[in-house]
Parts: C-alpha cells; structure tokens; sequence
C-alpha cells in the first residue's frame, strides 16, 4: 500500500511538472512583526500629502488588489497614465510596475509616494512626519532596532507584508493538486483551449504571468489613446516601445478593467481581443466563453485582512487638509 501511494505521488508530481501553471503555495510568514508594520504601511494615509491616500487606495484589497478604474486617481484628483496592476501575487513578477521599472517589491514602494500623480509626499517629509508619531517610533525599534525609520525601512516593511498577499486554493490549484472534480468539462475545455491557441506561451508560472515582456499588439495593432509606450520609457529602445509586462491572470475575474489602458471590463471581450492581437486568430464564441469560464477558476482565496489601528499622531502634528482641488 506505501509503494501504490508512494507511486501515486511521484505520477501526479510529475504531471504537476508537466503543466504551464504551477500551484500557488500559501505564505509563510516568518516575520509577524515586520508584517504587522508594513500592513499599517500600506494602509497609512499620512503617506500623502493629502493625508487621505494609501497604497490601499490604488491597489485596494477588497478589490482584488486594484481600485476597478481605467487609470488611477491620485494627489488633487490627477488622472494616472496607466491601469493599476493587482498587488496580489506580486511577488511572483519579474520585476514590477507595467514596464518593469522596478526591481523588487522594495522598489517599487518607495514610487507612489513621491509621485506628484500618486500620494505627492516628498520622501523625506514623509519619513518626518513617521518620526513624529511615538507609537511608529516604538514599533520601528522593535522591528529593525537602530536602523531607525528610513526609506529603506519603510519600504522594506511594505514589501515584506505585500509578499504574503497571495491567493492559494483556487478551484484550478485544487485541479492541479490532483482534484479531477475540482473543475467543470467546460473549464478543462476552456484550459485546454487555452494552451491549444497559445495563451499560455505568455501565461504561465505560479502567477499565470509576470514572467516576462511582450509587445502589446504582436500579430495586429493594438488601438488605444493611452500614452503609456512600455519598456521604452526605461531602456530608450525603439524595439522595446508598447512592450510591457505581461501581467498575471491570477484573479482575473476580479481585477477588471482589462490590458494598461483598462479599456474595457469585460472578460470575455479581452480575451478576443488578446486572441487577436497578440496570437493572430479568431475565436469562435464558444471558444472565448469556455476560455473564460476556465480564467474564473483561477481565483483564489483573497488574503483576510483585519484593518490596523494605526499609531496616533503626536500632539501638534498637522492634520490631514482637505483632499480639494485647491489642496
């Protein structure tokens, strides 16, 4: 009976092996305490210069990890230039933002901040305005002893609680697990449609993409008045303009709208639209449906968060303005 289990075991590891998409594992948290700090981060408004922006507001959580708008809305109701990506399953991405400006999750936090566009907050009035709160003053200590509150700190608080942003146990995991029920005949159609027509050529790993670049409008143009260009913004290479992070299909059903312009909401239409631009094809109409009832089951459990109470501010520390146009 152990060398039948045994077997057993090795044969479905061994198909897991063979699959495009591997599992999303649950996050290990090895570190409560940084977590803690850098959810309180995340969730931290004084961040802005408005006093009423987070990360939280681009990249909300209740949202499946975007604020569902074309394109973000930030300092004095500016218009941002480009779909905010999922927070969730970040980790798992080459590199982040849409044209991979950022190396690391690290990285990438210390942008927003400081961007007029975004929460507008010079980075050192913001590590002031932390040093002016006792209760971060006493956390940081116990977090990172007497590195004190820097950027670096800040944003490697941040980086550490987004890394346990992550959504295991969705009906397609449970498939990969060796749940044969887990899915519909009409899913598996979909999935196997999806590697048949060569979704999956882009999508693939733990995140169902984020593992490389590609030209957005490979096979056809893809039409758009968004003034996002991609890659090029970052190397200075024509070959490398309108070329962007493939983004993670992870909880796809929830993080509508659709591509970096977030021109449209609706599932079933980018999935033509991708099958055309990018891969050259025509889908029948049950195609792109079964395609997209098997993108469905790649929602996973949403990470359960219990708001922070955040720390205080000192006596005499400004309040938050008015979040108006004259801000």
């Amino acid at each position: 009976m152990r060398k039948t289990l045994i077997a057993t075991a090795l044969l479905a590891g061994t198909a897991h092996a063979a699959e495009p998409i591997q599992v999303i594992e649950p996050a290990v948290i090895d570190n409560p305490e940084m977590v803690e700090l850098g959810k309180k981060l995340f969730f931290e408004p004084r961040l802005s210069k408005s006093g009423f922006l987070s990360c939280n507001s681009c990249h909300n959580l209740s949202l499946g990890g975007v604020d569902i708008l074309p394109t973000s809305i930030g300092h004095n109701w500016q218009e941002g230039p480009i779909n905010a990506p999922t927070v969730l399953n970040a980790k798992y991405m080459l590199a982040q933002f849409w044209d991979g400006r950022a190396a690391t999750l690290q990285e990438q936090a210390a942008g927003p901040i400081a961007n007029p566009k975004e929460m507008a907050l010079e980075h050192e009035i913001a590590l002031d305005v932390l040093r002016s709160i006792p209760g971060y003053q006493v956390e940081f200590a116990e977090v990172f002893g007497d590195k004190g509150i820097t950027l670096d700190t800040v944003t490697e608080a941040i980086a550490t609680f987004e890394e346990t942003l992550v959504t295991p146990n969705s009906r397609f995991d449970q498939y990969l697990n060796g749940d044969k029920h887990a899915l519909t005949d009409n899913e598996k159609t979909g999935y196997q449609l999806f590697k048949d027509k060569g979704c999956a050529a882009c999508h693939n790993g733990p995140a169902v993409g984020g593992t490389m670049y590609q030209k957005m409008g490979l096979m056809q143009p893809f039409v758009t008045d968004n003034p996002a260009q991609g890659r090029i913004e970052v190397t200075g290479k024509e070959q490398d303009r309108m070329v962007f992070k493939v983004p993670t299909l992870r909880n796809i059903e929830l993080t509508y709208p659709y591509f970096h312009d977030g021109s449209t909401y609706d599932l079933k239409e980018a999935v033509i639209i991708m099958q055309r631009v990018q891969l050259g094809q025509e889908l029948s109409d049950t195609e792109a449906e079964q395609i997209t009832d098997f993108l469905k089951t790649l929602t996973g459990e949403q990470p359960q968060i219990t708001l922070p109470i955040l720390p205080p501010s000192a006596p005499g520390t400004p309040k938050p303005r008015p979040f108006t146009s004259g801000n």
